[in-house]
């Protein structure tokens, strides 16, 4: 019995969320007309790849959460509508390579929403108990080992993959004994890294193992935030809101001074830089790129 077959068979015999249907559902499926005729008629589209599309899906779902925690319908309806057009990208990219399309992925959800869902589709009492049933679902091996990053999604957001990863490594003993012997890897990854740089700077094409040696980079500045009691994502968004709040201050500089930003020195914008520094007296490190 297939999935659909396995949801039409439970429709007869308990309640068919359908039945919450609204005429405007369709609309959705517009989404998916819309990526095709891209795909079909605009060159950028059609180079489009399911990972090459990471980066925008990720950052439009933040995008939607930012704009919800703000409580802002009009623009969430917008973000709602980019969030859309990356998940349909992934469905027709899907269909193109004869993976699965969007009956199978909705039906998907059905399925798993019915199962999870006995107190609604069954005869169940009350709402299971949730995590329970993702951890028996997270307690696969392979070959009778078990693997110890199950569980551990790999599409969410990069630093906290990378600390659950780390994490679950140091569960099982391999860990550096203190912070010091993690920045210390991190030194030699960046000694690694500065050859590569150097020769990219000189015109050097960009290779393979400039992506690799930036990545272990960025990984070991993770392990060093965990083993510092620090989550590398809020540090890293506390640098990023520190970095723009002072360039808006740098901004208004330029405008009292009458001088465009675009137009500006790099000695120019040193030195309004420099004086935003002081007038905000840091107390961790700066951010700036030019230190």
């Amino acid at each position: 019995m297939n999935q659909e077959q396995q949801i039409s068979n439970d429709d007869s015999e308990g309640p068919n969320h359908l039945s919450s249907g609204s005429a405007t559902d369709p609309a959705l499926g517009r989404a998916l007309a819309l990526v095709r005729f891209l795909r079909d008629r605009c060159p950028w589209d059609a180079r489009q790849t399911p990972r090459s599309l990471l980066p925008f899906l990720l950052e439009e779902a933040h995008e939607v959460a930012d704009v919800v925690r703000r409580g802002d319908d009009v623009e969430l309806c917008g973000e709602l509508g980019d969030l859309l057009l990356n998940v349909a990208f992934q469905i027709v990219l899907a269909e193109e390579r004869e993976a699965f399309g969007a009956k199978d992925v909705v039906t998907a959800l059905e399925i798993k929403m019915r199962d999870r869902h006995p107190h609604v589709y069954g005869d169940a009492d009350e709402a299971p108990d949730l995590e329970g049933m993702k951890a028996k679902q997270r307690s696969i091996q392979t070959d009778g080992v078990a693997d110890p990053f199950t569980g551990v999604a790999g599409g969410i957001e990069p630093l906290s993959r990378a600390i659950r990863v780390q994490e679950r490594a140091a569960g099982v003993g391999f860990d550096w004994p203190d912070v010091s012997g993690a920045f210390e890897k991190l030194r030699e990854e960046m000694g690694e890294l500065e050859p590569l740089l150097a020769a990219y700077a000189s015109g050097g094409e960009t290779s393979n193992r400039l992506a690799e040696e930036a990545g272990d980079v960025l990984f070991s500045a993770v392990n060093v935030c965990r083993l510092a009691g620090l989550h590398p994502m809020t540090v890293l968004e506390d640098a990023t809101d520190k970095f723009s709040a002072r360039f808006r201050k740098l901004a208004v500089r330029a405008q009292e001074e009458g001088i465009s930003i675009e137009q500006a020195s790099l000695e120019t914008l040193d030195r309004w830089w420099e004086a935003v520094k002081a007038e905000d007296q840091p107390s961790g490190p700066d951010p700036s790129p030019s230190g």
